[in-house]
C-alpha cells in the first residue's frame, strides 16, 4: 500500500547525501529553525493513522523508515545497508521474495536497540485488521514474512509488487515508518494510544512536544545513527492562515515553509530576508465525484462539469499562473508520467448539451431538475485556505451558470481526512463531490486510490470508482519492476480514468519553498523536503 497524501490545498536533504550516509554533521548545535506550512492542527503524530501535509514533513524528520529519498527523488538506504534490486539480489529472479539487510548499532531515539523484531512487528501492525490504517495495498501481497537473524527480514508476496520501495516503510508519501515493538506490542491496536501523540522514531530529530493547535516542537536525536544534525531545536507551527503566516516569514517568527501554495508565491517573493525557489510538485488538486450517488453516477453529468470549469481561469486568477492544466492525475516531475492525453476544453455551451441529454432541464430558479429533483450537489472541503475558498466560489458560479448547484460545508483538517472508522469526512463518502490534494508516489503506481479493492473503509479509493479493465492494469503494473511496461501501462489506466471522469484534476501545483537567506544545507526533495536534515543550518 502506497499512502497518497491527501493535504491541505495550497496549497531537507543534506548537502551530499553520501556525506550524510558517512558521518553526522561536523559544527555543534548552535541554532533552532522554525517550520511553518499554512495547515492546521493534525489529528495524530503517528503516520499509521493520519496522513495530512505536516505530518509527513514531521515524519520524515523524526520516525523510522527503511528507505528515503534524496533531492533528485532517488531511493537511498536508511535503516537498511542496501536498497534491494534483482540486480544485487535483493529481489528474486521471479519478484517475489524482498530480502531487507537492516543496520546494525541503530537505536530509537529512546536508546533502545533496533533489530529485525521491530520491522516484523511493525507489518504486522500494517496488517492487523484491528488497526485503523488507511490503506493496506501492496501489504496485503505478503504471504509471509521470515526474519532468519535480528538484522535479516524477508519478504514473500503473492507477486511482484513495483512500488514496494515507498510503500514498504519507505519515506515518500507519508507511508507509515516503522515502530518501536519494545512501546507498542502490548496493546491490541495502535488506534488510540498514548504512543500516537509522542511517537518514537530513529531520524536526526525526535520529538519533544506537540502543543495541541499550536506546534510540535523537536530536538537533536542524540542516538541517530548518523550523528548529531547542526540544528538543535526544530519547532513546526501550525498556522493555519496563510496571511499570518506570511507575515510571520517578513517578521523572521517562521524560517521556512515548505511547498507554499501558488497564492503566496509573490508575495513571498517580494520579502527580501527570503528566497523561494519554485518548483512543481507532485500534487495535484483535483474534484472527486463519489460516483455511486446518484445524481453523480451518470457520466454525463461529471462530463458536463468537466466542461463547465474554466481550469485555466483557476490557475491565472487564483494560483498567478502557478499551475498546469492538464487531465493525467500523474505530475510530470513522475519519469513516466503520460504527456498527450489531450486536454477537455472549457465549453459550457456543451455542458448544458450533455445535461439536456441527461434529462436534466433548468428550472424557474436557474437550477436543473429531473423527476422532481434538483441537481444540487453535496460539496464538503476543508478550512484553512482562501485559495480554496477563492476557487470554490469560482467553481460554484460557473456551476450554477450551466444549472447545477453546490451546497458546501467546510470541515477542520482533522475532521476532514480523519479514518472512516472515525467518521472523516472524505473517507465517510456522504457526498457527491468535493476538493482535495493528493501526491502521487515516484514510481506512479496508484492502484490504492483507484482499484475496486480499496474502497472505503478498505483503502484510499474515495471516488468509489470500480472498472474490471483498469483493475486488470492496474495489477499487471505491480507485477513488473520494469519502467517502460510501466510508462505504457499507465497511459492506458490514465484514458480509462480520464473518459469516465470519477475525478476532475484542476491543476497540478507547482509550489514555492521559501526560506530564510541565511539558511544552507537544505536541498529538497519533491517528494520528501526533510529526508535528511543532518546539515542543515541557520
Amino acid at each position: 500500500m502506497l499512502r497518497i497524501l491527501p493535504v491541505a490545498l495550497v496549497m531537507a536533504v543534506a548537502a551530499s547525501i553520501l556525506a550524510s550516509c558517512t558521518k553526522g554533521g561536523s559544527e555543534a548545535n548552535t541554532t533552532n529553525l522554525t517550520i511553518a506550512d499554512g495547515s492546521g492542527d493534525i489529528d495524530s503524530l503517528n503516520p499509521h493513522l493520519f496522513t495530512e501535509l505536516p505530518l509527513g514533513f514531521i515524519s520524515e524528520m523524526t520516525q523510522a523508515y527503511l528507505v528515503k529519498y534524496d533531492a533528485e527523488n532517488k531511493p537511498y538506504p536508511e535503516l537498511v545497508t542496501v536498497v534491494p534490486t534483482q540486480a544485487n539480489g535483493g529481489i528474486s529472479a521471479d519478484g517475489k521474495t524482498i530480502t531487507w539487510h537492516l543496520r546494525r548499532g541503530v537505536r530509537w531515539s529512546d536508546g533502545a536497540p533496533f533489530n529485525g523484531d521491530d520491522v516484523v512487528f511493525s507489518t504486522q501492525v500494517v496488517l492487523n485488521p484491528a488497526n485503523n490504517e488507511v490503506g493496506r495495498d501492496g501489504w496485503n501481497l505478503i504471504t509471509k514474512i521470515d526474519e532468519p537473524d535480528k538484522y535479516t527480514v524477508v519478504y514473500h508476496l503473492k507477486h511482484p509488487y513495483a512500488s514496494f520501495l515507498p510503500t514498504f516503510f519507505g519515506s515518500a508519501g507519508a507511508n507509515p515508518s516503522v515502530l518501536p515493538k519494545h512501546l507498542l506490542a502490548q496493546y491490541p491496536n495502535i488506534n488510540h494510544v498514548a504512543y500516537n501523540s509522542k511517537p518514537v522514531g530513529i531520524g536526526a530529530f525526535r520529538i519533544v512536544d506537540w502543543r495541541r493547535g499550536d506546534a510540535v516542537d523537536l530536538e537533536a536525536n542524540p542516538y541517530y545513527f548518523r550523528g548529531l544534525p547542526k540544528l538543535k531545536h526544530i519547532t513546526y507551527k501550525f498556522i493555519p492562515s496563510r496571511d499570518t503566516l506570511v507575515t510571520s516569514m517578513q517578521t523572521g517568527d517562521v524560517d521556512l515553509w515548505p511547498q507554499a501554495g501558488p497564492p503566496y508565491i509573490p508575495r513571498l517573493q517580494a520579502i527580501a530576508r527570503l528566497k523561494t525557489d519554485v518548483i512543481i510538485t507532485p500534487l495535484y488538486v483535483h474534484l472527486d465525484f463519489n460516483v455511486t450517488r446518484p445524481l453523480v453516477s451518470d457520466l454525463r453529468v461529471r462530463q458536463a462539469i468537466r466542461y463547465a470549469i474554466d481550469r485555466q481561469a483557476i490557475v491565472d486568477k487564483i494560483l498567478h499562473g502557478f499551475g498546469l492544466v492538464q487531465e493525467s492525475t500523474i505530475s510530470p516531475v513522475v519519469p513516466i508520467a503520460p504527456a498527450d492525453i489531450p486536454l477537455t476544453p472549457y465549453d459550457p455551451k456543451k455542458a448544458m448539451t450533455l445535461l439536456d441529454q441527461a434529462g436534466w432541464k433548468v428550472g424557474s430558479d436557474g437550477i436543473r431538475q429531473r423527476n422532481g429533483q434538483r441537481l444540487s450537489l453535496s460539496f464538503p472541503y476543508f478550512t484553512g485556505s482562501a485559495a480554496a475558498d477563492d476557487m470554490v466560489e469560482l467553481i460554484r458560479a460557473e456551476l450554477k451558470a450551466v444549472g447545477i448547484e453546490i451546497r458546501t460545508r467546510q470541515y477542520a483538517p482533522a475532521t476532514f481526512f480523519a479514518p472512516y472508522q472515525d467518521n472523516g469526512i472524505m473517507y465517510g463518502g456522504k457526498w457527491d463531490m468535493t476538493t482535495f490534494t493528493w501526491q502521487t508516489d515516484p514510481v506512479g503506481e496508484i492502484s490504492n486510490i483507484w482499484e475496486c479493492n480499496q474502497i472505503p473503509p478498505n483503502g484510499q479509493n474515495v471516488t468509489r470508482f470500480c472498472n474490471a479493465e483498469l483493475d486488470r492494469l492496474l495489477e499487471e503494473f505491480k507485477m513488473t519492476y520494469d519502467t517502460e511496461t510501466h510508462r505504457k501501462l499507465l497511459d492506458q489506466e490514465m484514458r480509462i480514468i480520464v473518459a469516465n471522469v470519477p475525478t476532475i484534476v484542476l491543476y497540478v501545483e507547482k509550489a514555492g519553498n521559501a526560506y530564510d537567506s541565511r539558511l544552507t544545507g537544505w536541498n529538497p526533495g519533491a517528494w520528501t523536503p526533510f529526508d535528511d536534515m543532518l546539515n542543515v543550518s541557520l
